[in-house]
C-alpha cells in the first residue's frame, strides 16, 4: 500500500492507495505555516492514515509528497513555496529523519498530473492544466512525468501574451497567469465572496458587462494555454484541474467556444481538433494526493 500527501496552501490531503491504484483511505487536515509546521503537517498526515490502515510509516510500500514551489525531486529540497511560508526546506531529508523511511517529494502540479493520468485511464501524452491561484501544467508521457532539463517544463502561466498587461508575480508583464487564474480573477473582480470566480460567473450570468468581459478573457487565456500545450508538446489530452475547474461545464463550454471560433478562421488550428482534446478532471477526485502516492514509487 502506498501513501500520498498533497500539501496545499490551507489544506493537506492524504490518501492510502492499494496495489491496483485504488483509493482506500483519505484524510484532510489544515496545513501549518512555516518550515517546522509544514514538516509537522506531513508527519501528522502519515500518522492519521496509519491509524486508519493499521500501518506504521515503514509499513507502506512508498510515501510521496506533493507540495507547491520549486522542487528538486532527486534531493527532496523545496524552494519558494511562498504560500506555505517556506523559502528553502530539505523536506525529504527532514521527513526521512522523523519517519525512519525514505520519502519522495514532487511539485504538486506535477503530482496532480500523474494522478489525473491514472484516474482517467489515459495513454500516450497528457498535459494537466492546473488553474488555481496561478497557472501551471504538468506533462505526462507514457505514464511518466516529463520534467524538462531543470524541472520547469509546463510553467506556461509565465508566458507573456500582452506586453502592456498587468505585472505578474514573476516580474514579467501580461503573463497568461494574470488573466487565466484565481489571482487574475481576484485582481480584476473585487468581491467579498471568498470564491471570486463564483461571484464573477454569477454576475456574468445576469448580464453584468464587466463580469462578462473578464470571463471572456479567462476563457481566452485558458484556450491560449491549451493551444500552447498542443503546439509545443502535441499532447493527446489536456485535462483542466485546480480550483477553477470546479466551475465545471460553464467554464469548459466557454473554452470550447473560443477554441472552435479559432478553428473556424484557421484551417491549421481546425486540423488539430483542439476542443476535442480538452476535458475536466473528475469533480472531487484528489488527483494531487493520488499522484503523490504514485510519485513515491516506481511510477514516478
Amino acid at each position: 500500500m502506498r501513501l500520498g500527501i498533497d500539501i496545499g496552501g490551507t489544506k493537506t490531503d492524504a490518501v492510502a492507495v492499494d496495489e491496483l491504484g485504488g483509493l482506500t483511505q483519505r484524510v484532510r487536515l489544515a496545513t501549518g505555516f512555516g518550515h517546522a509546521a509544514v514538516v509537522e503537517t506531513a508527519v501528522t498526515a502519515v500518522a492519521r492514515i496509519g491509524e486508519l490502515t493499521g500501518l506504521s510509516a515503514g509499513g507502506f510500500t512508498s510515501i510521496g509528497i506533493g507540495i507547491p514551489g520549486m522542487v528538486d525531486s532527486a534531493s527532496g529540497h523545496v524552494a519558494h513555496a511562498v504560500n506555505l511560508g517556506v523559502e528553502r526546506l530539505a523536506l525529504g531529508g527532514e521527513l526521512a529523519g522523523r519517519l525512519g523511511v525514505g520519502v519522495r517529494v514532487e511539485n504538486d502540479v506535477k503530482a496532480a498530473a500523474l494522478g489525473a493520468f491514472h484516474v482517467l485511464g489515459l495513454g500516450g501524452t497528457m498535459a494537466y492544466l492546473n488553474l488555481g491561484t496561478g497557472m501551471a501544467a504538468g506533462i505526462v508521457v507514457d505514464g511518466r512525468l516529463w520534467r524538462g532539463a531543470s524541472g520547469v517544463a509546463g510553467e506556461i502561466g509565465h508566458l507573456p501574451v500582452d506586453p502592456a498587461g498587468a505585472l505578474c508575480a514573476c516580474g514579467q508583464r501580461g503573463c497568461l497567469e494574470t488573466v487565466a487564474s484565481g489571482s487574475g480573477i481576484a485582481r480584476q473582480w473585487r468581491t467579498d465572496d471568498p470564491l471570486p470566480a463564483r461571484a464573477l460567473f454569477a454576475a456574468a450570468a445576469v448580464g453584468d458587462r464587466e463580469a462578462r468581459a473578464i470571463a471572456a478573457r479567462l476563457a481566452e487565456g485558458i484556450a491560449a494555454a491549451v493551444r500552447v500545450l498542443v503546439l509545443t508538446v502535441d499532447v493527446d489530452t489536456v485535462v483542466i484541474g485546480g480550483g477553477l475547474s470546479h466551475l465545471g461545464d460553464r467554464l469548459l463550454c466557454d473554452v470550447h467556444e473560443v477554441l472552435d471560433g479559432w478553428a473556424e478562421t484557421s484551417p491549421f488550428l481546425a486540423s488539430l481538433a483542439l476542443s476535442r482534446r480538452v476535458r475536466l478532471v473528475p469533480e472531487g477526485t484528489p488527483v494531487a494526493a493520488l499522484g503523490a502516492a504514485l510519485v513515491g514509487g516506481a511510477d514516478g
